[in-house]
């Protein structure tokens, strides 16, 4: 499986993400959520603690990324620079 570490974000003017980057790679959500659902390539971000990219598929407003709880807002994709 690649790693591939998540620098940036892409936001759209509601705040939802649409896009990991970083690196040489900018990957749509919809690109990020096929590649953690088949297995293919695992997201993190390292600001303060590594946190993990995972999928959550909410009943009412479908699939999104996010990280998990911590005790640093720092990594949240919400608050990493835009793409």
């Amino acid at each position: 499986m690649e790693r591939k570490l998540v620098t940036k974000s892409g936001k759209n003017q509601d705040g939802d993400i649409t896009a990991l980057c970083g690196g040489s790679y900018n990957d749509t959500k919809a690109q990020a959520i096929r590649n953690i659902e088949t297995g293919q390539v695992s997201y993190y971000v390292a600001v303060e603690a590594v946190q993990t990219v995972h999928v959550v598929n909410h009943p009412k407003y479908g699939k999104y990324l996010t990280t998990g709880a911590d005790c640093t807002r720092k990594n949240n994709l919400d608050n990493l620079p835009n793409c």
